[in-house]
């Protein structure tokens, strides 16, 4: 016989309900861990002000070509970011609604400070 330790008024979600929960936790898990990186959340900040070619991202985030790529590669394979071809320019853009809520979140929390302190300068 188990004890429920739950107050009166919480009702117990329904399994299916859980299960969904879950997924979507390991969705959001999925996203938080590909952008639990430095370089990475460099590259997606620039990225929340527009669209940006490989070698506007390696002047604005002072990453070298090989480190520039390979953060790029990830945020690509994790669907973070898309890409489109123009001539021989490749431009990276924030790939869903929910990759641009966050990072504009993050960016108004943490960056807005940095910019608005450059800005005073």
């Amino acid at each position: 016989m188990s004890h429920s330790t739950a107050s009166p008024d919480v009702v117990p979600l329904p399994e299916a309900a859980i299960s969904m929960l879950r997924a979507s936790a390991s969705q959001a898990c999925a996203v938080l861990k590909a952008m639990a990186h430095e370089d990475r959340l460099l590259l997606l900040c620039q990225l929340t002000q527009g669209e940006r070619n490989v070698s506007e991202l390696e002047a604005l985030v002072g990453l070298h070509q090989p480190s520039l790529s390979q953060q790029l590669g990830v945020l690509r394979d994790e669907g973070l970011v898309t890409t489109r071809r123009e001539g021989k320019y490749i431009y990276y853009r924030l790939a869903s609604f929910e990759v641009i809520q966050i990072m504009q979140t993050l960016s108004e929390l943490y960056c807005g400070k940095v910019l608005k302190k450059m800005a005073g300068r």
